[in-house]
């Protein structure tokens, strides 16, 4: 069965990505294009969105880090070095490439009919995993999130739900903190085991009974909604199988380039 992720054109992707900003260093803004350099070492292409808070929070200050690092090696000379002149003009070929590729792949046209066939014939891979929507405060110790507990004990409906956000910005040491601890929708197995088994068992509306512990430490949980499998709309994977079929013709596209080229180029290999 073919593969329904469009396949990453590394810098390409980088490219175009919308630049939201998730720091700030020396006035310097570190955005999604700074994320996406260090995803390209993630196993399975895995996307930042899907990564559990804390692994998100660690791509942010690893990309904090270079930034600092690349001040530092720029304010020491680095770019006057023989040896950095010489990487950057191998840099910009393959720059130019990926652009290149990447305009192709912009260019390749999917018709309606094309996109409606694939969606029928490949409808049992257009499932969506059951998934909750939570936030959660995340606190140091076991005591400290037992009184988070305790005091959201009794309070029900909507008010329950604008105290525990308050709480979050308030005690939560996660970075989620200043969203009232929102972490959005996620699937079993995007968050640690027992984060995952705590969420899914609870029911919209509910606050953890007893607190979560991890690695990170201890976890009050509050369930925002929840849904099961269920298979996805054509409207809603329309554009994903766009992506997969564009994805053919530019392989395609970029393999009789490559061959004509080749055909009418002197080459010698040794």
């Amino acid at each position: 069965m073919r593969k329904l992720l469009l396949g990453s054109i590394s810098l390409a992707a980088a490219l175009s990505l919308n630049a939201a900003v998730f720091a700030t260093v020396n006035g310097e803004e570190i955005t999604e294009k700074d994320i996406a350099v260090l995803m390209q070492a993630m196993p399975n292409q895995t996307s930042f969105d899907a990564l559990p808070e804390q692994a998100q929070e660690q791509i942010i200050n690893q990309a904090i880090e270079r930034r600092l690092l690349t001040a530092q090696a720029k304010k020491e000379g680095i770019e006057k070095d023989p040896e950095y002149k010489e990487a950057l003009a191998e840099v910009k070929n393959e720059i130019a490439l990926e652009v290149w590729m990447k305009r192709i792949f912009e260019k390749a046209e999917i018709k309606e009919d094309g996109i409606r066939e694939f969606y029928d014939k490949n409808a049992d891979s257009f499932i969506q995993p059951a998934r909750v929507k939570a936030r959660h405060i995340l606190l140091k110790s076991e005591e400290d999130a037992n009184a988070i507990i305790k005091e959201l004990k009794g309070v029900k409906g909507g008010a329950l739900k604008e105290k525990f956000i308050a709480l979050a910005k308030e005690k939560s040491t996660g970075p989620s903190a200043q969203n009232g601890g929102d972490l959005g929708w996620f699937a079993k197995g995007q968050m640690v085991e027992s984060f995952s088994d705590a969420a899914f068992a609870m029911e919209p509306g509910e606050v953890s009974k007893t607190p979560v512990k991890t690695q990170f430490g201890y976890h009050v949980v509050y369930s925002e909604d929840k849904e099961s499998d269920q298979k996805v709309s054509y409207e809603k994977a329309k554009d994903q199988i766009v992506n997969v079929l564009k994805m053919e013709v530019f392989r395609d596209t970029i393999s009789k380039k490559a061959a004509a080229l080749r055909e009418n180029a002197n080459i010698s290999i040794k």
